[in-house]
C-alpha cells in the first residue's frame, strides 16, 4: 500500500523495487583526496630530487675551494697569467692556468665545429628524408658511439688517426704554413706521431657526435604536425619545410645538445691523455700539443703526496668546474632568448 504525503511524494512502496542510485558525491570526494595526496607525494619527490642535486653540486664546490685555497695562498705567481712550468714542491709554489685553459678551449672548439654540422645533418636526414626501415639501424649505429670507452678513442686517435693525418699535417705546414693555425710545431714529434691539437679535436668530435645527434633528433621529431602541414599547404618544398618549420622549432634543443657535448669535451681525460699530454706554446698553432685541465691532473695524480701539491692541481679542477658552470649558464641564456 502506498501513500502520498502533502508534497505528492510516494511513501512506502513495493519492497521489491530497486533502491535509488547512491550519491556520487562521496566517491568524487574520495578520488579528489586521493589525487591531492598523489600530487603532493610527486611534488615532494621532485623538489627533493632537485634539492639533492643542488646540494651535491654545492658540496663539490665547497670541497674544491677548501682544497685549493691553501695552495693558492702559497702561490708566488699569478694563477691567471703565469705560463711557466709548475713548481708544486716546497713552500713557494708556482703554477698557473693560461696554457691549460688554451688547450682545453682549442680542442673543445674544434670538436664543436666539426661535430655540430654533422649532427645537424644526421638529425635532419633521420627525421625528414631517411626511409623508415633505415632510421632504426642508423640511429642505433650513431648511438653506439656513445658506448665506446674513452680510452679506446684515445688508442684509435694515437695509433690510427694520428699517423693517418701525418701526410695531411705535412701538406698543411708546407702549403698553408703562413696561416697561424698550420705552422711548423716546436716539437717535431708532434708531426711524426700525429699527436696534435687538431687530432685531439677530431677525436673529441667523434665522441660528442652521438650526444648532439640524439638530443637534436628527439627535438626535431617533436615538431608539431600542424607546422609541417601549414608549410606544405603553402607550397613549400621538403627543404623549405625543414627551414621554416623544423629548424626554428628545434633550435633550442640543438643548442642544448651542443652544450651537453661541449661539457663532455671540456672534461674529457683519457682520450686526450693518450693523444696530447705535453706542454705546448700558446700560439694558436693546431700542429702543437698541449695539456688540458683534465690531462694535467691525470698526468700528475700519482704525485699527490702533500696537501699543497694536491691543492695546486685541485685548483685546476676548480677552474674547470667554474668553466663548465659558465658554459651551461650561457647555453640556458641562449635557449631562453631563442624561446
Amino acid at each position: 500500500m502506498t501513500t502520498l504525503d502533502k508534497g505528492g511524494v510516494t511513501q512506502g512502496g513495493d519492497p521489491t523495487q530497486s533502491p535509488p542510485p547512491p550519491d556520487d558525491n562521496q566517491a568524487t570526494l574520495n578520488r579528489s583526496v586521493h589525487h591531492r595526496v598523489g600530487d603532493q607525494v610527486f611534488r615532494t619527490l621532485a623538489v627533493g630530487s632537485g634539492f639533492v642535486v643542488s646540494l651535491v653540486i654545492f658540496l663539490i664546490a665547497v670541497f674544491l675551494l677548501a682544497q685549493a685555497i691553501p695552495s693558492l695562498a702559497k702561490n708566488s705567481e699569478n694563477f691567471f697569467t703565469y705560463t711557466g712550468p709548475w713548481e708544486t714542491s716546497g713552500d713557494s709554489l708556482k703554477f698557473g692556468i693560461p696554457q691549460l685553459f688554451y688547450a682545453t678551449v682549442v680542442v673543445s672548439v674544434i670538436a664543436l665545429l666539426l661535430a655540430m654540422p654533422v649532427a645537424l645533418g644526421i638529425s635532419i636526414f633521420l627525421t625528414e628524408y631517411a626511409p623508415k626501415r633505415l632510421v632504426g639501424p642508423i640511429s642505433y649505429t650513431v648511438d653506439l658511439l656513445a658506448a665506446v670507452p674513452s680510452i679506446v678513442y684515445g688508442l684509435w686517435g694515437i695509433l690510427v688517426l694520428g699517423p693517418a693525418l701525418v701526410p695531411l699535417n705535412n701538406w698543411l705546414v708546407g702549403n698553408v704554413g703562413w696561416l697561424p693555425f698550420f705552422q711548423e710545431p716546436s716539437q717535431v714529434a708532434n708531426m711524426s706521431t700525429g699527436g696534435t691539437l687538431l687530432t685531439g679535436g677530431i677525436v673529441l668530435a667523434v665522441m660528442i657526435l652521438p650526444i648532439i645527434t640524439a638530443v637534436t633528433r628527439e627535438v626535431f621529431t617533436q615538431t608539431p604536425v600542424g607546422h609541417r602541414e601549414a608549410a606544405l599547404a603553402l607550397g613549400a618544398t621538403k627543404f623549405e619545410v625543414v627551414k621554416i618549420a623544423v629548424l626554428p622549432f628545434g633550435f633550442s634543443g640543438y643548442i642544448s645538445g651542443a652544450m651537453l657535448g661541449l661539457g663532455r669535451a671540456l672534461g674529457e681525460t683519457m682520450a686526450l691523455l693518450l693523444i696530447i699530454s705535453t706542454v705546448g706554446p700558446m700560439n694558436f698553432n693546431l700542429m702543437e700539443s698541449g695539456e688540458t685541465f683534465a690531462t694535467k691532473i691525470a698526468n700528475n695524480a700519482a704525485e699527490f703526496d702533500s696537501p699543497a701539491k694536491t691543492g695546486a692541481y685541485i685548483s685546476a679542477g676548480l677552474t674547470l668546474f667554474v668553466l663548465t658552470f659558465i658554459v651551461n649558464a650561457a647555453a640556458r641564456a641562449v635557449v631562453a632568448g631563442r624561446k
